[in-house]
């Protein structure tokens, strides 16, 4: 089978400074690809590549079959195509309901009822049923990183992307956001997720992959992945991070 995601000798500068150098990468369909890395490493800029919200510079990225580009696919592949951002992005004016419905309204073409119905049963499934008529702002960290989710959902995604969806919340909320990521990798749908979460990099992913300088350094399997990490980058980042 075909990879939903196939990146080819991608590449991209920011003026002198190339942020990915080179990288090849496969994800299947239903795969959950957790990607790891210091920070300054390319993790995000990985991931913005492949919807486009940074435009690489060299190589090639197709999502199920379509050319990522800036061109006449493109608002194909973003509407296959889930993110859940750091930090949160949703809009202050309008309600939970209303931020969740809004996109399959503009994009998919649905009616205000029909998108609200979708609306209603994702914020159930995220645990927020009771908060629908509030605003971001009356919500926590947790909460709000909960409605990002359920409103990448409402697109009915192929694939979901993460940028690191647990470091703007403070400690006691990160579990909330995390076990609903635990749910969803359960259904079926493709995961890329940025994060410094070791102990979800281990129990939820297919493959674990490090990424240092831009390059894709190792990738494996959780068990053997930190079990036994090969490259001495890899060795020294797991014990910094795991010390602590």
């Amino acid at each position: 089978m075909e990879p939903i995601i196939k990146m080819r000798g991608v590449v991209k500068r920011f003026g002198q400074f190339t942020a990915l150098d080179r990288i090849d990468l496969d994800v299947a369909a239903g795969e959950i690809v957790v990607v790891i890395g210091p920070s300054g490493s390319g993790k995000s800029t990985l991931i913005r590549c492949i919807n486009q919200l940074e435009e690489h510079d060299g190589g090639t990225i197709e999502v199920d079959g379509l050319n990522v580009a800036r061109g006449a696919d493109l608002p194909k592949v973003r509407a296959e195509v889930g993110m859940v951002f750091q930090s949160f992005n949703l809009f202050p004016h309008m309600s939970v309901l209303r931020n969740v419905a809004l996109a399959p309204v503009r994009v998919r073409g649905l009616g205000w009822e029909e998108a609200e119905q979708r609306a209603r049963k994702l914020l159930d499934r995220v645990g927020l049923e009771a908060q629908i008529e509030k605003f971001p702002g009356q919500l926590s960290g947790g909460q709000q990183q909960r409605v990002g989710i359920a409103r990448a959902l409402a697109m009915e995604p192929k694939i979901l992307l993460f940028d690191e969806p647990t470091s703007a919340l403070d400690p006691e909320m990160v579990g909330e956001v995390l076990d609903v990521m635990q749910k969803l990798a359960k259904t079926g749908v493709t995961m890329v997720v940025v994060t410094h979460e070791m102990g979800f990099a281990r129990s939820v992913a297919d493959r674990v992959v490090f990424m240092d300088g831009g390059r894709l350094v190792e990738q494996g399997q959780p068990d053997s992945f930190f079990g036994s990490p090969r490259d001495p980058r890899l060795q020294a980042f797991l014990k910094a991070i795991l010390s602590h």
